[in-house]
C-alpha cells in the first residue's frame, strides 16, 4: 500500500479535516473497552454527548461516526440556547453481548480523566443502568436514575421537542399547527418514537408506524390505534409529515425523488446522508425538512437541566421553545432560500462566534 493510500483511509487522515478540540481514544485489555471520546466545541461551557455502542465495522467507521455525532452536539447545544459545548462517544461492541458493569465502569474512568470537558449520557446501545455503573466512577454524566437524583429516561422530552417541531412545521406550510387529521408516518418506535406515537394520537392526528422489529411494531400499533406499515412500503404512502426515528441516511439520493410528503421532522440522528446535496434537494421539491439536531435536541435540554437542578416543568418549557426556534429557522430558509439545515447551521454558528468574542473555550 502507498503512502498516499494509506493517508485517505487512515483515522489520521480524518481527523486532520475535522475541527474538533480534543479526540481520545479509550483502550482497556482487561475489560475488552475500544472507545473513541470526541470533544467537539467548548465555548459555549462543557461537552455534553451521548456514549453509543455499536459494532462498526471498522474503527474508521467508528471515528466518522462519533466526529460527526460530536459536531452535530455542538450546534444542537447552540440553536437550542443551551450553555453547553458539543462531544459524543461511542464504544465499539455489541451492546446485548459485550457490555459488562466492568466496561462500562472502565469508561467511566477515561470520562473522569477528562476533568470535566466531556459530559455523557445514554444513546444507541447504552441505558440508564448502564450510566449509573459510569456515575460509580465519575460525576460527569447524566440521565442516571431518578433514585440517584437524576432525571431518568429522557426520550418523553426527546418526544415533546419532536412534537414541538412538527407542529411548527404544519403551521409554516398550511397555516395553523392544528394535528387534527394530519397524517404523520413515524419510521422507528423505539423509546422516542414511541413516545411520539402516544403525543401524536393525544392530538388525534393519524398516525402510521414503522419499525424492523415486527412485534414492537404489531404491538405499538395497536396499543395507540396507529396503521401498520412494512419498511419496504412506506414511501409508497403519501403522508403530511415523514417522521423518521430510527438510523440516519434515510433521506438520500434514491428516496426523495419517491417521498410524497410535505414535512420532514424526527427524531434520527443525520437524517440526511449529504447534508448538501439533500438539503437541496428537498428545497427545490418543496418539502419543508426541520433539521434533526433542532427538533431532536429535547434529550439534550433534559439532560442540560439535570445538571443545573432538574425540573420537570422547567425541562417541558425549554423542550417547547424547540417551537419558535424552528420557525425562525424555516423563515430563514424560505426569505434566504437556502436549505433548511444551512438555515439552521448559520443561527447556531452566529450564537458560537458571540459568545467566543466575551469569553474563551470552557
Amino acid at each position: 500500500m502507498s503512502l498516499k493510500s494509506f493517508e485517505e483511509g487512515s483515522v489520521f487522515n480524518q481527523l486532520s479535516k475535522s475541527s474538533h478540540q480534543n479526540v481520545v481514544f479509550c483502550s482497556d485489555e482487561d475489560t475488552g473497552l475500544k472507545a473513541i471520546i470526541a470533544i467537539h466545541d467548548t465555548t459555549l461551557g462543557p461537552a455534553l454527548g451521548g456514549t453509543r455502542m455499536w459494532t462498526y465495522s471498522t474503527e474508521a467507521d467508528a471515528l466518522s461516526d462519533v466526529l460527526r455525532l460530536s459536531r452535530t452536539m455542538t450546534y444542537k447545544a447552540a440553536i437550542s440556547g443551551l450553555n453547553l459545548g458539543g462531544g459524543n462517544a461511542v464504544i465499539i461492541g455489541d451492546s446485548s453481548t459485550d457490555k459488562t458493569e466492568a466496561l462500562m465502569r472502565r469508561f467511566g474512568r477515561f470520562i473522569k480523566n477528562l476533568n470535566g470537558t466531556f459530559i455523557t449520557a445514554e444513546d444507541l446501545g447504552t441505558t440508564t443502568k448502564d450510566m449509573e455503573y459510569i456515575r460509580m466512577e465519575t460525576q460527569y454524566v447524566t440521565g442516571v436514575p431518578e433514585t440517584l437524583g437524576g432525571s431518568g429516561d429522557p426520550s418523553p422530552i426527546a418526544a415533546k421537542g419532536v412534537l414541538m417541531g412538527i407542529k411548527a412545521c404544519i403551521k409554516e406550510h398550511f397555516g395553523n399547527d392544528s394535528l387534527v387529521g394530519r397524517s404523520i408516518a413515524v419510521q422507528g418506535i423505539g423509546q422516542v418514537g414511541e413516545n411520539l406515537v402516544h403525543l401524536l394520537r393525544e392530538e388525534h392526528a393519524k398516525v402510521y408506524v414503522s419499525d424492523i422489529n415486527e412485534d414492537r411494531l404489531m404491538r405499538v400499533a395497536a396499543k395507540y390505534g396507529a396503521q401498520a406499515v412494512s419498511n419496504n412500503s412506506l414511501l409508497d404512502f403519501e403522508f403530511d409529515v415523514y417522521a423518521p426515528c430510527a438510523m440516519g441516511g434515510t433521506v438520500n439520493s434514491e428516496t426523495i425523488p419517491k417521498m410524497k410528503c410535505a414535512i420532514i421532522a424526527g427524531s434520527a440522528n443525520n437524517q440526511l446522508a449529504d447534508e448538501d446535496l439533500h438539503g437541496r434537494m428537498l428545497l427545490d421539491k418543496g418539502i419543508l425538512y426541520a433539521p434533526d439536531y433542532l427538533i431532536n435536541a429535547g434529550g439534550m435540554i433534559n439532560c442540560y437541566s439535570e445538571l443545573s437542578g432538574y425540573s420537570r416543568k422547567r425541562t417541558m418549557q425549554l423542550a417547547e421553545n424547540i417551537y419558535s426556534a424552528t420557525r425562525s429557522v424555516l423563515q430563514k430558509s424560505a426569505q434566504d432560500h437556502i436549505p433548511a439545515i444551512r438555515a439552521a447551521d448559520i443561527i447556531a454558528e452566529k450564537r458560537i462566534a458571540d459568545i467566543k468574542k466575551i469569553k474563551g473555550a470552557y
